[in-house]
């Protein structure tokens, strides 16, 4: 058996993880010195970091100002969770399901909260359902960035204007990636693990004027956990949204987060965040297109993600195997590219087909995309070799 030489360049941040991923660029901890630590955050420092944060938000990501920002507990899953828990009920549900995490919210809402007018619309990895199915009379939960399929929806014009439902989107991997029409979008939430390569733990949730409507003029008949609860008597906790938090947060993370926020506009705002991801995803496209092996999951280019890109090995050798001996394969070329130290984390997502997840958010640098191409190239000759010796 023939092994490949092995490229003469290591991508500089070998760090490609679909979550948490990779740090700024220039990213130091001595940025986050003036971090406000063993001060309580409902003090008045604590409080201004928090509503600093909440505010950068905003201004980044180009959130109209009648819409609220509020920072919650258990990462995008729990602002996610915030919100079906406090939202639906009120009318049936259309929940949309193309990936992992979009099946966990179907799972919710059918198997938790037991709603019986849900319609589950769902398709397989690397396609999209029938989005002109979808009933607007009806409430709509939906991932905008699938991230453990690398599938996106293309633009927000499928939703309408006058739609009588509220829309709950999960945009943890496009927030700050991709352009988010809000006009169509009654919650988005995120977490800062994400684009932006924050600390875990801490979820975003942004309220429409329509969804804080649903807030107080709706009860559901479940019992509602404290760190679920926005009303109190039937009015909106208006300090969620300037900074006065539902639970404790770190304000070591505050800080990391407020630091890429910073970063963030240093960089042109959305603008630069959208322009650094299209050019790393442009960078695996350009590759991809001349490599015979490898393919996008995705079934077409309009529904690609430029964060979790998602790449599936096409080659017959490997396609001809079985499923887990393709598994064993792909995990045989991640395991040879830690070792070296060019790429870490990039297996495909567990429930995932057998692929590669190469994560190509604003933080990475494309420089960095471009040598690892070289490695992939790289691991899969070898992996290959292995299966002919």
């Amino acid at each position: 058996m023939t092994h490949a030489l092995a490229p003469a360049s290591k991508p500089a941040n070998p760090n490609f993880s679909s979550g948490p991923c990779a740090k700024r660029p220039g990213y130091s901890l001595q940025n986050l010195s003036d971090a406000p630590l063993g001060r309580s955050h409902r003090a008045k420092v604590g409080k201004a970091k928090l509503k600093l944060a909440i505010d950068l938000t905003r201004e980044i990501l180009q959130v109209p100002a009648d819409y609220r920002i509020g920072i919650v507990p258990a990462s995008d899953t729990g602002a996610v969770e915030m919100a079906m828990w406090s939202l639906l009920g009120a009318r049936g549900v259309d929940m949309l399901a193309w990936e992992s995490f979009g099946e966990g919210w179907v799972t919710d809402v059918v198997k938790q909260l037991k709603l019986k007018d849900a319609r589950i619309l769902k398709a397989p990895y690397g396609e999209l359902p029938d989005l002109k199915q979808v009933n607007f009379d009806n409430d709509v939960v939906f991932t905008w960035n699938g991230t453990t399929s690398g599938v996106r929806v293309p633009n927000a014009d499928w939703i309408p204007a006058d739609r009588k439902g509220l829309t709950i989107c999960d945009a943890t991997s496009a927030c700050f990636a991709q352009r988010l029409d809000f006009s169509k979008l009654d919650v988005v939430t995120y977490s800062w693990q994400k684009v932006l390569g924050g600390e875990a733990a801490h979820g975003m949730i942004i309220l429409s004027p329509r969804a804080v409507e649903r807030l107080t003029s709706y009860t559901p008949a479940w019992p509602m956990p404290k760190i679920f609860r926005m009303t109190n008597g039937g009015k909106l906790i208006e300090g969620i949204f300037v900074g006065d938090t539902i639970n404790t947060p770190s304000m070591l993370c505050v800080e990391d987060y407020i630091d890429a926020l910073h970063w963030s506009k240093s960089i042109g705002g959305l603008d630069g965040l959208v322009a650094r991801a299209d050019a790393n995803t442009k960078a695996l496209a350009d590759w991809a297109a001349k490599t015979d092996w490898v393919d996008f999951l995705a079934k077409s280019a309009d529904i690609r993600s430029n964060t979790s890109v998602c790449l599936k090995v096409v080659d017959p050798a490997v396609t001809a195997l079985s499923a887990d001996d393709q598994a064993a394969f792909v995990k045989s070329m991640v395991a040879s590219l830690e070792k070296e130290g060019a790429a870490y984390d990039i297996d495909g997502y567990r429930d995932a087909p057998p692929g590669l997840r190469i994560w190509c958010g604003a933080t990475v640098e494309t420089a960095d995309v471009a040598a690892l191409t070289a490695w992939l190239d790289w691991a899969f000759a070898n992996a290959k070799a292995g299966l002919k010796g």
